[in-house]
């Protein structure tokens, strides 16, 4: 077996490297499947099974194998970009700030620690501790990008090329016992119910984003006699709309229009959350118990799906539905996050408009926005492309910082992720739509990550359990431990004690801060609740992107 293999190196390089890259993905994702405590490896078996095919001999011709590399780094971190791109303002304001700062913190620690392993006792290579770096705090981008800086320094011998991804596998598994380690720490050191803290946070947050509900009321307020629907004071003020009315002596609801009017003893159906239509209510006059959903008459509900291209972009105001075919729009779906639909709002592609009118203008309104299945479950190939282009391009603009050897750049781990958060944030440039279905999206972050990672493995298996068994090994697993856990004690605690955080945004921010999807998993099960997820996605592009120029900078600093 091992000669046909041989053979097949030297006669088809490209097929020999197409059938280990898939033998390795096939055996590092059934590693990554075996669980222990509901806590697996998923993708990053594949780190490990490149590690044993590689010291079996089983290379890949190096110019393949660097070219497989980089392509999947691309490709994993330009969708990250895009999942990441729509919450990353949103992660910046308010208590996003402070998170924000904390990871920070942890990733400038970090880096602090790691270079200081190269001096005296451990004296790492300074092209190790770069790969240590990135490993501890399981960070692959950044590991990219050490590898395309090291390409850039003239005259790096060719045998410490290798340095930083053997580092990085050896302290990788480090990196994710650690964080949970950590968390665990922090659990049993301030007494901590992870459950019972859930709880009260998730009831915290209902009260802070209560939820849209419907209200019949019946107008008694004399002062609107005659006034037109969209006159009324308060709609704007509270973020309330009126999308049905049922006129006093009538039997049949109507849609209401653009000159609509309200008189005394009328019933309208108003849209807001509880506290705002409590105060409309108090404007208009008093609650009613009929619903006007199952009264009779000619008005329909829609959910209508934003994906006609013309649109993207406008206000809801200047779409002004209201006025061109009295239609109501009562809220709007982002992201499966339910907004108020207010005037200022403006479409992104896949936003889902609830609307209510006549059938007739229902059909219309679905034809002028787009409503087509089929587009949003489709990738926007041309965006991907223009992307990934000017990501790249932007990757290679050298970026001069004071007290670096040479300038720094985003490279390929940092330019296409760059350009993905920007575009998907603003949601289209252009004629560029920058979507691209969930399943998509996962389908694609997988391929890349798996192809990365089978490649370190290839690419250092030939040397990494001789050197992880060794004193040099052991020195690196124990400086791991430093760079991953000293950071994520002292932040988390001072976190705790000083700002009193609750422990499920604090183990989010944790897992965040080293992009750890295996700690979250963990942190959400002992929390028994999704709320890590908020801190986690909080802080994780800005994370992102301060790991990989971080690692750049060390790399600089250490080895230029």
């Amino acid at each position: 077996m091992s000669s046909f293999f041989a053979e097949l190196r030297t006669t088809q390089p490209v097929t020999h490297a197409l059938l280990v890259l898939s033998i390795a993905s096939v055996l590092g994702l059934a590693i990554g499947k075996a669980k222990y405590r509901g806590l697996g490896l998923g993708t990053a078996g594949t780190l490990f099974s490149g590690l044993l095919l590689g010291h079996w001999g089983q290379t890949v011709d190096a110019r393949i194998l660097e070219f497989v590399k980089d392509f999947g780094l691309v490709l994993f971190v330009f969708t990250i970009g895009l999942k990441l791109g729509p919450g990353f303002a949103a992660s910046l304001r308010r208590q996003g700030l402070r998170l924000n700062a904390l990871a920070a913190a942890i990733v400038i620690a970090g880096a602090g620690l790691a270079s200081v392993a190269v001096l005296w006792p451990t004296r790492l290579d300074p092209a190790a501790s770069a790969g240590l770096f990135c490993g501890a705090t399981t960070n692959t981008p950044a590991l990219g990008a050490v590898k395309q800086t090291l390409g850039t320094l003239p005259g790096f011998p060719d045998e410490r090329q290798a340095l930083p991804a053997l580092a990085y596998a050896v302290a990788y598994p480090v990196g994710i016992v650690g964080l949970i380690g950590s968390l665990l720490l922090l659990k049993w050191w301030f007494r901590i119910d992870p459950v019972k803290e859930a709880a009260e946070l998730a009831r915290l947050q209902a009260r802070d984003t209560p939820p849209l509900e419907r209200r019949s009321l019946v107008v008694r307020n004399p002062n609107l006699q005659g006034l037109v629907v969209v006159d009324l004071p308060g709609l704007a003020e509270l973020a309330v709309n009126v999308s049905r009315i049922l006129p006093v002596g009538a039997t049949d609801v109507r849609a209401v229009g653009r000159g609509t009017t309200v008189q005394i003893g009328d019933t309208l159906q108003a849209v807001g959350t509880a506290a705002n239509l409590d105060r409309f209510q108090q404007i208009v006059g008093e609650r009613s118990t009929r619903d006007l959903m199952a009264a009779p008459g000619n008005v329909a509900y829609r959910r209508v799906i934003v994906t006609r291209r013309e649109v993207l972009g406008l206000s809801l105001a200047e779409l002004n539905l209201p006025q061109r075919r009295n239609i109501t729009v009562t809220r709007l779906l982002r992201a499966e996050v339910e907004l108020p639909a207010m005037a200022t709002l403006r479409l992104q592609f896949g936003d889902v408009l609830l609307l209510v009118g006549s059938a007739p203008d229902l059909d219309w309104a679905a034809q002028e926005l787009g409503n087509s299945a089929k587009a949003i479950n489709e990738t926007q190939f041309l965006a991907v492309f223009a992307g990934l282009a000017c990501g790249i391009a932007i990757g290679l603009v050298p970026l001069s910082l004071p007290g670096l050897p040479q300038p720094v750049r985003l490279g390929l781990a940092g330019g296409p992720l760059l350009i993905a958060i920007l575009g998907s944030r603003a949601g289209h440039w252009g004629p560029l739509v920058w979507h691209m279905p969930p399943t998509a999206n996962l389908a694609f972050r997988e391929l890349g990550i798996t192809l990365f990672l089978v490649c370190i493995g290839l690419e250092a298996g030939t040397r990494f359990f001789a050197l992880a068994f060794s004193l040099t090994g052991l020195t690196w697993i124990a400086a791991a431990v430093v760079v991953t856990m000293v950071p994520l004690l002292v932040v988390g605690s001072l976190a705790r004690w000083r700002w009193k955080l609750d422990y499920a945004t604090l183990s989010g921010v944790l897992a965040g801060s080293l992009t750890d999807p295996p700690a979250l998993a963990f942190a959400t099960g002992l929390c028994k609740s999704e709320a890590p997820s908020i801190g986690y996605a909080t802080v994780y592009p800005a994370a992102m992107l301060l790991r990989v120029t971080a690692a750049q900078v060390l790399t600089l600093l250490l080895v230029a």
